[in-house]
């Protein structure tokens, strides 16, 4: 009985959200269970769309998974959107700077750059959130604005691709792409990589000495310090492995869809996959199921307006409305962790 009713309050802001979307629906003169019938047609209509709504799932994956891991430690970190965006910069520049012969060398080194420029981004708000108790939610979420900027202008001056306007670096070499799963979906070996990262995540949590102290210093990190364990360095450890794991969801996203790098790069991935994490409570099986539910919503949003008078502004809509009712357990999070 406790175990249903909690399931049913981790997902009671997505019910709400199409509660508030039917409203919107019925306020513009649509019928709502035609549309999300639409919508999930859409989503998971045949296999040409279950790929797209995966696709759209992947970048999800691996921002909810880096999210998720600070926060078991109780280090609530926004900065995931700067290190997916500087993560996929660097597997670009990797991945159309470099020429090699071999397919998976060349794949390796650019997903190792997403993965050391995510990882090192989140360093400076780590150490002073560890050794200075400085605010971790100001730190990185100025650092978002940071890494917005460095990468608007590297991609406008010194990365601009020859003969393009702005905007765009050139294209990566194709022994960097990331296989295609089922062309000609977007669906790439990029979504692989991501389960992997979610099972190893779930793994980490549930069977590693890690994961255990990741959580004891989530729940308490006063009495963690006092039995023995070394906050500051789970602390360091957990924002340095969400930032790599962050900088490793961007370059994904670089080789397999985008194949450059391009200004706009991340329509909100980072946040998209906090308000994942929040939902599911960091678990590995609620970050997938979430991951898919918002995949599905942002590809069936991009087709519906081709059967309706429905803008895409709908999704977002949904999509905010999760955000805000998500926030509810933000201030409950941080209000926990004074209490400590």
């Amino acid at each position: 009985m406790n175990r249903s009713k909690s399931i049913f309050q981790d997902f009671l802001p997505i019910i709400i959200s199409f509660g508030v979307g039917a409203v919107v629906l019925i306020f513009v003169g649509e019928s709502p269970l035609e549309i999300y019938s639409l919508m999930l047609s859409e989503g998971f209509g045949s296999t040409r769309r279950i790929a797209a709504t995966l696709s759209s799932a992947t970048p999800l994956i691996f921002t909810a998974v880096a999210t998720a891991v600070s926060f078991r430690s109780g280090v609530f970190n926004i900065g995931i959107e700067g290190a997916f965006i500087l993560g996929g910069l660097a597997g670009a520049f990797v991945g159309f700077s470099m020429e090699m012969s071999h397919i998976f060398i060349h794949i390796f080194f650019c997903l190792l750059a997403g993965i050391l420029v995510g990882g090192v981004w989140l360093y400076l708000p780590a150490w002073l959130r560890a050794n200075w108790k400085v605010d971790e939610v100001v730190t990185t979420l100025m650092l978002n604005f940071i890494a917005v900027a460095i990468a608007t202008g590297l991609v406008n001056g010194p990365l601009l691709a020859k003969g393009a306007g702005n905007n765009m670096t050139p294209m990566i070499h194709e022994s960097a792409e990331l296989l295609k799963l089922l062309p000609p979906s977007t669906l790439h070996a990029g979504f692989l990589i991501g389960l992997f990262i979610l099972i190893l995540y779930g793994f980490f949590c549930s069977n590693s000495l890690f994961g255990f102290e990741n959580k004891m210093v989530g729940l308490n990190e006063f009495f963690s310090k006092t039995v023995g364990i070394n906050t500051k360095k789970i602390i360091i450890s957990s924002m340095l492995l969400s930032g790599a794991i962050g900088g490793l969801g961007g370059s994904c996203h670089a080789l397999g869809v985008l194949h450059r790098y391009v200004e706009g790069f991340s329509p909100g991935y980072g946040w998209t996959g906090m308000a994942i994490a929040l939902i599911s409570k960091n678990s590995a099986i609620g970050i997938l199921i979430g991951s898919i539910l918002f995949g599905a919503l942002a590809s069936a949003g991009t087709t519906i307006q081709l059967f309706s008078d429905i803008p895409l502004d709908l999704i977002d809509v949904l999509q905010g409305t999760v955000m805000l009712l998500a926030t509810i357990t933000v201030f409950k999070f941080k209000k926990d962790n004074a209490d400590r």
